[in-house]
């Protein structure tokens, strides 16, 4: 998260205040935390993704930004291996 966190500070596109990026970054924990309670889980397709896991919950922020949640299940048991923006996502 530290990542996510300095690349939105260091963002050029958009100036966030720290408190805008904290919330942010809140935003996407908790959809992180609620993973385990999904029903559904989407096995990951693109080839970037796949390095780190089996499943990707996609979290779509607004309209130009999907946050990739990748991880892989074990049991019930949920382990976040990397979160990664489309900006960064290619097949």
């Amino acid at each position: 998260m530290d990542n996510i966190v300095i690349g939105l500070l260091d963002w050029e596109k958009i100036i966030l205040t720290v408190a805008e990026v904290e919330q942010y970054v809140d935003d996407i924990v908790e959809v992180a935390y609620s993973l385990n309670k999904k029903s559904i889980h989407f096995r990951a397709i693109y080839n970037k993704h796949l390095k780190y896991g089996t499943y990707v919950y996609p979290y779509k922020r607004n309209a130009n930004t999907t946050w990739y949640i990748i991880y892989n299940k074990i049991g019930e048991d949920i382990y976040i291996e990397k979160i990664i923006s489309n900006h960064l996502t290619s097949s």
